[in-house]
């Protein structure tokens, strides 16, 4: 489907009772023209829709460039499920497997790993018995890292580095940690490692998914976010090939993964855009006009030579950082608090789910490529839906389904069930599937949505704090899939739960499908005051 190319801006009455840093129509649609001494002012949204193209070949592109970021977050978030597994035992008087708590009444002479000490980190440092919950704590470390991480990028994205030097630092440093991680002496170094990696790899998925959408149409929007998805998808397919061929070595795996965004950093990032509503919320007009001139010309377009952009800040000098008007707006802070409690119950169960992969009756390799599989479909519809339906209740939908099939998944692991029915583990890698493509399209759909509900110059910050929200979530799931070995029904039914609690949150969100994104906080809730009168009358 084309996008028209050009949309004639609509002029209201009520125009005039908004100020100029605001210029918004009473639906947000349309902006004031403002006269300059070249000729006429626009603002990026009007640029876009009426010289550029909603989405086009250069917005392609460039979307495309910056997701491709997303397979790395996913190697380095996911590549714990075969580094920090725990390999198959056997005993050496007759070669049968044994399982980890028969083996703590065991001599050490009596039994040995299937696949040698370098396997996983579990065979290496004997992480058993007594120290089995030592495996939970680098993933634990991982997603507190990560919590604290976000913050620190988002605020360096949105005030001094921007959104592509932010990208481009935290790809470095992922590089560097992971790298590290292979020569982890300890279990003690790992963890403090897996920490770093956590934190500095933050800045990877808030920093793409802003830089994809500031640059196209608000149609366009929803399905231009999933694209970093698809590629976190990727990322995660790729894990069990690479952890099938390193299965002999947990540090070889970190080696292979620590190289690609090195690589990434250097000889593709450099050619993506940065974003021209940062620089312009920065003062910087002639690079933001630089930016939309290459998209256009690569859209097969030029701009009016007279053409210049409206500066949506008013008096710079008296201008505070991003964070402090952030903070003192009450309608953001509630709003991003209410989405912090969403994120929440979604990372809880997103991560929770892949990690809980090993509670599952099958084979580690094929579960986390069923899994990795159904991101796919979740991608897609994803993308399907968030075209032809509102935010609010496709991400609340999504997560209730995620929440009946974590409540069915337990059902299907008590042991008279699984004794009376044959099938019902299939039935449970089934329904396990459903509920984690579903848990996908939730957490997806919440990223998209995060975008919409904040302006340009805390854009950034705010997704970051989704991102922290998310990752605290993600820090818990850890230490459940470890109570999971001992109890599968208990860990899937604080999934489910958790799943369907963040469904219930978000029903106090503003629904924001195909509205405008806003520069400043002052701009976005003149708007919005003015929407909500108009709704009213």
């Amino acid at each position: 489907m084309k996008p028209s190319e050009q949309e004639a801006p609509k002029l209201a009455e009520t125009l005039s009772n908004i100020s100029n840093d605001s210029s918004a129509s009473e639906k947000g649609e349309a902006r004031t023209q403002q006269p300059s001494n070249n000729g006429y002012a626009l603002t990026v949204d009007e640029v876009i829709e009426q010289h550029i193209g909603a989405l086009g070949f250069a917005q392609i592109m460039h979307a495309l460039l910056v997701s491709i970021a997303w397979t790395f977050d996913a190697q380095t978030t996911l590549v714990s499920i075969f580094s920090d597994a725990q390999p198959a035992a056997r005993l050496l008087a007759t070669g049968a497997i044994v399982e980890g708590s028969l083996m703590c009444g065991m001599s050490t002479g009596e039994w040995e790993w299937v696949g040698g000490k370098s396997d996983t980190i579990v065979s290496e440092w004997d992480l058993i018995c007594q120290h089995k919950f030592l495996v939970a704590l680098p993933s634990t470390l991982f997603f507190i890292g990560s919590l604290f991480g976000s913050g620190v990028y988002g605020y360096l994205a949105d005030s001094w580095f921007g959104r592509k030097k932010t990208l481009f630092l935290s790809c470095l440093l992922t590089f560097v940690t992971a790298l590290a991680i292979s020569f982890a002496p300890n279990i003690w170094v790992y963890a403090f490692l897996r920490f770093a990696n956590g934190f500095f790899r933050s800045g990877i998925g808030s920093c793409c998914i802003v830089l994809a959408t500031e640059v196209v149409g608000k149609k366009w929007r929803g399905q231009v976010g999933q694209y970093g998805f698809f590629f976190f998808t990727l990322g995660f397919l790729s894990l069990p090939l690479m952890g099938y061929l390193e299965r002999k070595s947990w540090r070889n795996l970190y080696r292979i993964i620590s190289v690609l965004p090195l690589g990434y950093a250097l000889f593709l990032l450099p050619f993506a855009y940065e974003s021209p509503r940062w620089l312009l919320v920065k003062g910087r007009n002639k690079e933001a006009m630089v930016v939309l001139k290459k998209l256009a010309r690569l859209n097969g377009k030029q701009l009016p030579a007279e053409l210049s952009l409206v500066d949506p800040i008013q008096g710079r000098d008296d201008q505070t950082s991003s964070s402090e008007n952030f903070w003192k707006t009450k309608w953001a802070v509630k709003r991003i608090v209410m989405v912090m409690m969403a994120g929440f119950g979604s990372g809880f169960v997103y991560y929770g789910i892949q990690l809980n992969a090993e509670n599952l009756n099958f084979n580690l390799y094929l579960t986390v490529a069923v899994n990795a599989m159904m991101e796919f479909p979740a991608v897609f519809i994803g993308s399907f839906l968030l075209g032809v339906m509102n935010r609010r209740p496709l991400f609340s939908n999504s997560s209730y389904l995620a929440g009946i099939s974590c409540l069915l998944c337990a059902v299907l692991s008590l042991q008279r069930v699984t004794k009376a029915m044959p099938v019902a583990k299939w039935l449970q890698l089934a329904v396990e599937a459903v509920g984690f493509m579903a848990s996908s399209t939730a957490y997806d759909v919440l990223y998209v949505y995060a975008v919409e509900l904040f302006p340009t110059n805390v854009r950034n910050f705010a997704v970051s704090l989704l991102r922290q929200a998310f990752m605290l979530g993600a820090s818990a799931a850890p230490l459940l899939v470890a109570l999971g070995r001992e109890s599968a029904m208990m860990s899937f039914i604080v999934f489910g739960v958790a799943s369907v609690l963040s469904g219930v949150v978000s029903l106090w969100l503003r629904e924001t499908r195909n509205a405008p994104l806003y520069e400043t906080l002052r701009q976005q809730e003149k708007a919005e005051e003015m929407e909500n009168r108009t709704e009213d009358t």
